[in-house]
């Protein structure tokens, strides 16, 4: 019998099971169960447990028969811990009864907290109760959920198999908790922006489109919240952040999803030099309150969060890991001939700045392991940043790598609002693309006056990555977008 068919006639053993119960349903199926404690409540307080009756309820892990007297594990979301199951405190019509129950299954209990004599903290179970039937085996069964494409669909069994998958979102969710925390306490409000927009801005992306029936309109969903943000601080908001989920068309890798979150902030009277400092406060302190230490291991490779970071403009970075030199060349057409020499695929109308970055991007990123801010940008990537005084060619610009990965990005804002139309207006001739529009209330909203502000955002996925050793964004998004069930991948 192959596990196909295996699995199929456990499944239809259950639901006979099941169709029985709802044929003479017992006491209470399927209700409320109230309990007393958590299964590490009990194991970490033993001492002061010892003795008591407790109540607890979670799913049945394991079962070990022998005669009378039956050891099994429960598990709920604190853990595991073992209960002792004996016939003669039970009688034989519930003792019997609980064999009938399968892997899997919920169940409520009552019973004394003591020590086995190998020392293990267990529940004397003094009664039970079947709270819920499961009607599918979980896949320990079959040697456990490896497959990683059948984890990232059905999550719900990963996090029931996999203890470490549950350790992995608990954490995120201490690092999004830290990150509030912190910024509340330097007097950050926290805002929530649309994520609908008439038109799409903040970053260069291509948009997801949707549609509004009543107002017979084209939306884009968010591709950053930045430029509303900006308007929070036109408007006397002089410190705003906002946890945010933000949506991106484009390819799908191991550090890319579709939907991901991103933590935005934006300063007032600040500028990148302010931005880098907190961006070393937040990431190293995340990492000293989740973990206990600022030093982190990622793919085997010791990382060491503490502040000061690396800083390095991106021409000098270029120029070292690559050897080309931007202030050799004068011209764009130079340039792009320097870059195609080095076997780099550059556009026709690159400009020198381009190639700077993409010479950046394809050669110099995979080398920056130890935590890197990147200063000093393009003009021409970075349409929101202010231009660099002594060095016009460049804006006031940084990304923050860890591991060859970008996970912050920050800027000193661009608040004049004639030369922001202009940057806009040669991105939308530049991209030729429809859907690429000039922000014209943006525009109206600089026009009122924003103070000097510098502007910080945060790929909260990337750094959840890093802080919990997981090698695919996938690992750290609950429900990851995936292709639908069946189709090719």
């Amino acid at each position: 019998m192959n596990n196909d068919e295996e699995l199929n006639r456990l499944r239809q053993q259950r639901q006979e099971k099941y169709r029985e119960l709802k044929q003479d349903p017992p006491e209470n199926y399927g209700e409320k169960y109230d309990i007393s404690h958590k299964a590490a409540d009990i194991r970490n307080n033993f001492e002061s447990l010892a003795g008591t009756e407790t109540a607890l309820a979670g799913r049945l892990m394991a079962v070990r028969v022998h005669g009378k007297a039956t050891f099994a594990d429960i598990q709920d979301v604190s853990g595991k811990i073992q209960l002792y199951f004996q016939y003669d405190k039970l009688g034989e019509e519930d003792y019997e009864a609980f064999q009938d129950l399968d892997i899997g299954d919920i169940v409520g209990l009552r019973g004394e907290v003591f020590k086995t004599n190998r020392g293990e903290v267990s529940i004397n179970v003094s009664s039970y109760q079947l709270l819920t039937k499961a009607l599918r085996p979980l896949p320990e069964k079959f040697h456990g959920l490896k497959d990683k494409d059948l984890r990232y669909r059905q999550r719900y069994v990963d996090l029931i198999v996999n203890s470490e998958v549950q350790d992995t979102f608990k954490t995120r969710s201490k690092i999004i908790r830290y990150f509030r925390r912190v910024l509340e306490e330097k007097g950050f409000l926290e805002v929530e922006t649309p994520m609908m927009h008439p038109v799409p801005g903040g970053a260069t992306a291509r948009p997801f489109i949707t549609h509004h029936n009543t107002l017979d309109l084209d939306l884009y969903l968010r591709i950053a919240p930045e430029l509303y943000l900006k308007r929070l601080i036109v408007g006397g908001l002089e410190k705003v952040f906002e946890l945010n989920r933000c949506f991106r068309n484009e390819g799908m890798s191991y550090k890319h999803n579709p939907e991901f979150t991103m933590m935005e902030l934006y300063q007032a009277h600040t500028d990148y030099e302010d931005m880098m400092d907190l961006t070393e406060e937040i990431i190293s302190g995340a990492a000293r309150e989740v973990l206990g230490s600022e030093v982190i291991e990622y793919e085997g490779e010791e990382i060491d969060l503490s502040p000061p970071w690396n800083r390095i403009t991106m021409k000098e970075a270029v120029k070292k890991y690559t050897g080309f030199d931007y202030q050799d060349y004068s011209s764009d057409s130079a340039a792009r001939k320097a870059a195609r020499d080095k076997g780099l695929e550059i556009d026709d109308d690159a400009t020198r700045g381009q190639v700077l970055n993409e010479f950046f991007e394809q050669r110099v990123e995979d080398n920056l392991i130890d935590p890197t801010f990147v200063l000093d940008y393009p003009l021409e990537v970075s349409p929101l940043a202010q231009k660099k005084e002594d060095d016009p060619g460049f804006t006031y610009r940084f990304e923050g790598f860890i591991y060859t990965r970008e996970i912050a990005n920050a800027f000193t804002e661009l608040n004049d609002p004639e030369e922001q139309r202009e940057r806009f207006e040669k991105q939308v001739e530049d991209q030729d693309d429809e859907d690429q529009k000039v922000d014209e209330d943006f525009i109206r909203a600089l026009e009122y006056g924003m103070p000097p502000t510098g502007g910080l955002g945060i790929g909260i996925d990337r750094l959840i990555m890093l802080l919990t050793d997981s090698s695919s964004i996938r690992d750290v998004i609950l429900f990851p977008t995936m292709r639908p069930e069946g189709s090719s991948e």
